[in-house]
């Protein structure tokens, strides 16, 4: 397996690491999952997401690629500005999910999903004009810091002032000598930040800010936990080539004016028409965890859709989860059953996220 820059770090943490993407990840430390979910909430959790791709694309027309290749509009998107966006194929399914930056008028920062960054670049590159560059950025790691102490963290150990930071914008900033591009978003829901530094200076800023008394590291499977409390798509779960954004709940990545993008025939009639079915957040009404895989029945009995997704929320204390039912049985409040393994627990169909997100936008809203 491959590892990240961090590999020895985690080590010396004495992390259970297993597989993941291809790579030695780890998945949580001493303290166990629920600690790590529990502090990341309430503190600062740090996170090491260097498995992710991390891509430059520049040129004349690198916007207009973009809105190609994504159902979102990049023209007029201000420079610093974040978005998260899919790649879709010609059936309107997601190749992934990825968050797109604009650094200048011609050059677009990208962050790919472990998983699917090999296909991500060859489809990319299946479809780049000669005007336009694509530079993989092997060498660089990702740091994620999250959690409502991420401010003051940043500015305790490395002096700079990010309260006034926009959400889904990102800047380079100096790191104590090191360069890195920090951007504010995340995927837990809760206030933060993502650090894209040289994997050689890695260790460096990691072991820095482990040295503040609000962080503690934190491993993947509380990283998938806080994700799944936000109603957050994982790829290759509760998205995948087979599913469209219309169906995903994604709608709101789809430009408006973006007509041309590739499979939009297919979602735009979704998007008149409604698709056959929808994702949904699902909530547990008497005791037991949900997990993916899940049967999801009508009252009745009859099988009306899947979980993608689920398990026990360690901050509202029920199972949660998502997946994909019939759309005539998509309305939030509907009561349903979840068969796990042949018992029939007493749920419901509601809206998402189950709790409400902490990031710096939801907080002004």
């Amino acid at each position: 397996m491959k590892t990240t820059p961090l590999h020895a770090a985690h080590a010396a943490l004495k992390a259970k690491t297993g597989p993941f993407a291809g790579y030695e990840m780890p998945l949580y430390y001493p303290e166990g999952v629920m600690k790590e979910h529990e502090w990341t909430r309430a503190h600062a959790g740090l996170f090491d997401v260097s498995h992710m791709g991390q891509v430059i694309l520049e040129g004349p027309g690198a916007a207009q690629f973009w809105e190609r290749v994504t159902p979102s509009a990049f023209t007029k998107t201000k420079i610093g500005r974040a978005k998260y966006t899919v790649l879709t194929n010609e059936a309107g399914g997601i190749l992934d999910d990825l968050i797109v930056t604009r650094l200048d008028d011609e050059k677009f920062y990208v962050v790919l999903n472990a998983g699917r960054k090999d296909e991500d670049l060859k489809w990319i590159k299946s479809h780049l004009p000669p005007s336009l560059s694509l530079i993989y950025e092997e060498d660089k790691a990702l740091i994620a810091l999250q959690g409502q102490a991420a401010v003051k963290v940043m500015f305790d150990e490395f002096g700079v002032d990010l309260k006034d930071m926009e959400y889904m914008t990102g800047r380079y900033v100096d790191l104590h000598g090191v360069k890195g591009f920090v951007s504010r978003l995340g995927y837990t829901g809760e206030d933060g930040f993502e650090l894209s530094v040289p994997g050689s200076g890695a260790a460096k800023i990691w072991d820095g800010l482990l040295t503040h008394d609000d962080v503690k590291p934190i491993g993947l499977a509380a990283r998938d936990s806080l994700r799944l409390e936000m109603g957050y798509c994982l790829y290759g779960h509760d998205i995948d080539e087979t599913t469209t954004p219309v169906e995903a709940g994604l709608r709101w990545v789809i430009g408006k004016e973006n007509k041309d993008f590739i499979g939009a025939s297919v979602v735009r009639a979704q998007m008149e028409d409604g698709p056959a079915r929808k994702r949904v957040g699902v909530r547990l009404l008497d005791k037991g965890v949900a997990r993916e895989g899940t049967v999801l029945r009508n009252e009745a009995g009859d099988e009306i859709g899947t979980l993608t997704s689920g398990g026990f929320s360690p901050t509202l204390k029920i199972s949660v989860g998502q997946g994909y039912v019939d759309a005539v049985h998509a309305a939030s409040g509907t009561k349903i059953l979840a068969d796990v393994r042949g018992r029939m627990i007493a749920a419901e169909i509601c809206a998402m996220p189950f709790m409400q997100a902490k990031t710096k936008a939801a907080k002004a809203a």
